[in-house]
Order: structure tokens, then C-alpha cells, then sequence
């Protein structure tokens, strides 16, 4: 059973209990994300399991008039064990999205694997006519060339600052210069890719840019934001008229994310210690 502190954070344990948590918050007009919890598997059979389980969960969300899509991870569904069972996986996921008419975002991980993610995004963006979306990072030095290869891609672009620690060589270290890099590709993304523009960000000044790049381009844009970090800001936008996703995990790995969450800031490390001891 999840804590109370950690069900900040976590929807639950069962598809039933995230797709309860999607219909409390879609009444206040923020749209969900699921995310099954599980990464870094390297044997075929947990990777297929979890790729089983996302073509159940699309079937429930097409079944349902929830405000919900979906999100993988690359090393959750198979790139661990090997780029083909990933490419499998993802397709499979991909078609049932398809299917069903739900939407299936893929996440980001470390620089390795960015490569094959994208090749593999880029093949089911056409063949399911845009009906996906793929995270990037903005600390990675290649993220440029990288979206001017997505530019005509259809689906949407998710842009993240990165938290992955990554090598020097190949990542921008500095809050400043991350920051910079995240407003250039904004800006880039408002002017030249041809599908929608997610604004995977807290960061109230990031937000505040994408607003006034889709005034000057006149686009329309979604913001996304994690369970439990900023919900009233989330509520407080949707109520505004900005399109609003909030990214919900669930399952019953949650307690190596909640663990994550907890350390990003001090209050929450406090809520958690006091959980843990009882006090």
C-alpha cells in the first residue's frame, strides 16, 4: 500500500487506481498522462510484460471518455535487452494507440539510447499519422541538430531541460546556459515543427515564453507538469485556457520514484522523513 506522502506523487498501484486519479483531475480540467512505473529491465520478459500492460491500459483510457494518454520509457519496454525488442514493443504500443485513438508519448532517458529512440519515433509518427510524441533534452549539445531532423516529423515534440547526469562533453552543465538552450529550442519548436509543442517545464518563466511564442506565431501549445509538483499552478492554468497535462505514474514500483521526487527538494525530504518514522 502506498503511503499517504508518497500518493502525492504516485496515482496508485493498479490501472484502476491511476485511471480513478485521471477522472478527480480531469474535473479540474488538467488532462493526464500514464506512466506504468518500471525501467532498466534486461531480460525480454518484464519488457514485454509492460508492453502488455500499456495495450491493456490504451484499451481502458479508448474505452473511457477520460482526458489521458500514455508515456513509455525506452528501457521499460525492451532497448536494455536490445534495439529490435524495443522498436517491437513500441510499434506494438503505438498500433494499439492507434487503434483505440490514444494518444502514446515516449520518454527521454540517458544519451545512449537517444539515437534509436528517435529512429524508432520517427518511423511510427508516419505510420501512425502523428499519433505520437517524443521527449528531448535541452542540456544534450546535439538537441539542435536533432530537432531540425524532427522539424517535419508529425506528432509532438515534448522539450525537457534533462535529468540525466550526463558527460560534459556531450551535455551543458551550467542552469544558465540550460536555460538558454531550453528558450532556443522553444523558439525554434514555435517556428518550425510542424506538430504541437509541449512545454515540459515548472519553470515559470519557461512557461511564461511559450505563451508569448504562441501569441507571435499563433500556435496552440500544451504544458506538462509531474504529479504532486505545482498541482494548483496546473489547476490555475487549465482554468486560464492553457492546455494542461499533468504526468502520472502508477504501479507498484513507486517507491524508487517517489524516492526521487522526495530528494529534488527539501520540504519533500522532510514530509518523507516524517513518514518514514512516524512523526
Amino acid at each position: 500500500m502506498i503511503p499517504p506522502i508518497a500518493s502525492r506523487f504516485v496515482a496508485g498501484e493498479t490501472s484502476a487506481a491511476a485511471l480513478d486519479h485521471t477522472r478527480k483531475v480531469n474535473k479540474d480540467g488538467v488532462k493526464v498522462i500514464l506512466n506504468l512505473l518500471g525501467e532498466h529491465y534486461h531480460e525480454r520478459a518484464p519488457a514485454d510484460a509492460d508492453a502488455a500492460a500499456y495495450l491493456e491500459l490504451i484499451e481502458d483510457v479508448g474505452d473511457s471518455e477520460l482526458d489521458a494518454c500514455v508515456s513509455v520509457k525506452p528501457s521499460q519496454i525492451g532497448i536494455d535487452v536490445g534495439d529490435e525488442v524495443f522498436r517491437e514493443n513500441y510499434l506494438r504500443i503505438a498500433e494499439k494507440g492507434a487503434e483505440h485513438d490514444v494518444f502514446v508519448w515516449c520518454d527521454m532517458e540517458d544519451a545512449d539510447t537517444t539515437d534509436v529512440t528517435l529512429d524508432v519515433f520517427e518511423e511510427a509518427a508516419r505510420e501512425y499519422d502523428g499519433g505520437v510524441g517524443q521527449c528531448v533534452q535541452a542540456n544534450l549539445k546535439r538537441t539542435g541538430d536533432d530537432l531540425e531532423r524532427l522539424a517535419d516529423v508529425p506528432g509532438k515534440i515534448r522539450l525537457v531541460k534533462g535529468a540525466y547526469d550526463e558527460d560534459p562533453e556531450i551535455s551543458y552543465k551550467q542552469k544558465s546556459k540550460v536555460n538558454e538552450k531550453y528558450e532556443e529550442y522553444l523558439e525554434f519548436l514555435f517556428e518550425e515543427y510542424v506538430g504541437r509543442v509541449a512545454v515540459g517545464s515548472h519553470d515559470p518563466k519557461m512557461i511564461s515564453a511559450a505563451e508569448e511564442l504562441a501569441n507571435e506565431y499563433d500556435r496552440d501549445y500544451e504544458v506538462q507538469m509531474l504529479m504532486g509538483v505545482r498541482d494548483d499552478t496546473q489547476r490555475e492554468l487549465s482554468a486560464e485556457g492553457t492546455e494542461v497535462w499533468q504526468y502520472a505514474p502508477y504501479g507498484d514500483k513507486w517507491f524508487s520514484y517517489f524516492y526521487r521526487r522526495a530528494r529534488e527538494r527539501k520540504e519533500n525530504a522532510l514530509f518523507a522523513l516524517r513518514a518514514i518514522v512516524g512523526i
